[in-house]
């Protein structure tokens, strides 16, 4: 599995520090560029002025690279639109010990549990990556923008500081690399290249119970269509509407083939309690149908024009099933 296509293009960002302590840091972003193989390329500058909401506004007016921020607590962000966006996933921490099927329509559509194996094709920020591997999964992340994986990294670098993180961040798998690529690489058992092989190994064979997909779809998507109503885009959406697009329905296809080609089914087993803050519990004994689940605005059009075999919803959002 190769971790980027040959065919993607260098890409360019700006990555801006406040104060010279803060090199060390710096230095290690760029090492984390260079371990994952990450296709970017980084201007690092050294800034004086204060970043405030008319200075971040200033500086996305002024630029028409990408601009990364470290800031004074050496928190990695993404400057977009005068809006400075990250994972933040420490912000999550309450949602993630609570996490469990009563709770998170994501797990009740999953249905995973300890030891199961989870490829979140789409990850974007990781939040629901988090969510998925709060039950004890392990969970590939697949991001495609090299800027975004490099943000991924580096919180999942900042969070394995925390030791009741640790085992959290343990489970998580982050590969620069498009869902396409990686299913074909999956069927087609080709040998992983050295720049995944510490963070995939242990994988290669593994049947994977689940693949869930959270593609972007256009902002209209959000809003009803007979009453003009719908849920508020965020932040962290508008950044990622900033650097992707919506698939076309050729590529939605065949996401959704991929998918699905690569789930199989799996028995469940149960497992031994544990005292890190994640593991929820919530794992079952019963056999478990590989299944795709997708991510859509509660009024977005189905996926790939397939109707699911059933979906879990709330006002704002649903999760489509495809069991196979």
């Amino acid at each position: 599995m190769t971790a980027l296509p040959a065919s993607i293009p260098l890409s360019h960002c700006r990555l801006l520090y406040t104060t010279e302590s803060q090199l060390p840091k710096v230095e290690c972003l760029q090492a984390l560029v260079s371990k994952h193989k990450l296709s970017l390329s980084i201007n690092v500058e050294l800034i004086t002025t204060k970043l405030n909401q008319k200075s971040r506004e200033q500086l996305s007016a002024d630029t028409t690279q990408p601009i990364l921020l470290l800031d004074d607590k050496n928190k990695l962000s993404l400057l977009s639109g005068g809006l400075s966006v990250a994972p933040e996933w420490d912000k999550l921490q309450r949602r993630v010990v609570s996490a469990g099927r009563k709770t998170e329509l994501l797990l009740q559509a999953a249905k995973v549990g300890v030891d199961s194996h989870v490829v979140d094709a789409t990850a974007g920020f990781g939040h629901d990556s988090l969510i998925l591997a709060s039950t004890g999964a392990q969970v590939t992340m697949l991001e495609q923008q090299p800027l975004m994986a490099l943000l991924l990294l580096a919180e999942q670098q900042r969070m394995s500081t925390q030791p009741n993180w640790q085992k959290l961040m343990a489970r998580l798998h982050i590969i620069n690399t498009d869902a396409l690529s990686y299913f074909a690489s999956c069927q087609n058992s080709v040998t992983l290249d050295s720049s995944t092989v510490e963070t995939t190994h242990a994988f290669v064979n593994k049947i994977v119970e689940v693949v869930y997909l959270d593609p972007m779809f256009p902002e209209n998507s959000y809003q009803d269509s007979k009453t003009g109503k719908g849920a508020k885009v965020g932040k962290h959406m508008q950044a990622l509407h900033y650097l992707a697009s919506a698939p076309s329905l050729v590529q939605e296809q065949q996401l959704l083939q991929g998918a699905q080609a690569l789930v199989r089914s799996k028995v469940n087993g149960n497992s031994n309690a544990s005292d890190d803050i994640s593991i929820n519990g919530d794992s079952d004994n019963t056999k478990q149908q590989g299944r795709v689940i997708v991510k859509r605005p509660q009024h977005a059009p189905l996926f790939a024009h397939q109707p699911p075999d059933d979906s879990w919803h709330n006002a704002a959002v649903r999760f489509d099933g495809y069991f196979s």
